[in-house]
């Protein structure tokens, strides 16, 4: 997004991180005449509620969930203990209390899920944005409020297929 964010890594710190496509947050910035988006709360959200219902960067989409989700859930117990992720169309909220370094869980995600993503798209660009938004879970009521805010995103921005877009660890599967 034009800087370089700052990241709270913090061996078994609850995460509540965001990570966008590159197409996304390209479109934004350029139809906002922005250039740098500092990591404020209020510019987060801002950038939050224009993708929840852009279609720029509209790239995770049916098969794409599945094989997304499927994805992160693989690195559960490795890299993080994962509570929550929804996949909206352009971007991922995820909820993980960390095992490694956050830059380590971060590289993992976004590089083996761009592999397997573009690989499925026969494509080749980049696809997800450089970088990505984390916030470390202080309390047990932010937790609460985090995961229904993952948990409902979806259904939020009238997802036809809302229910394919979450999984959480305390919902029946």
């Amino acid at each position: 997004m034009g800087t370089n964010l700052f990241h709270i890594n913090q061996k078994n710190a609850v995460q509540f991180v965001t990570f966008r496509t590159h197409e996304s947050v390209a479109y934004y910035l350029k139809k906002h005449n922005k250039q740098i988006i500092e990591s404020k709360p209020q510019q987060q959200h801002e950038l939050d509620q224009f993708l929840d219902v852009s279609r720029a960067g509209s790239v995770l989409n049916s098969e794409i969930i599945s094989l997304l989700i499927s994805f992160i859930k693989s690195k559960d117990k490795t890299y993080y203990h994962l509570y929550a992720v929804s996949i909206m169309p352009n971007h991922v909220h995820l909820l993980f209390q960390q095992l490694q370094p956050l830059s380590i869980i971060m590289q993992s995600l976004k590089g083996g899920s761009a592999f397997i993503i573009n690989k499925y798209r026969s494509d080749s660009k980049s696809l997800w944005e450089k970088s990505y938004y984390d916030k470390v879970i202080r309390s047990e009521k932010q937790f609460q409020m985090t995961y229904q805010y993952i948990k409902n995103n979806a259904y939020k921005a009238n997802l036809k297929d809302a229910s394919k877009r979450f999984y959480g660890m305390y919902e029946s599967e």
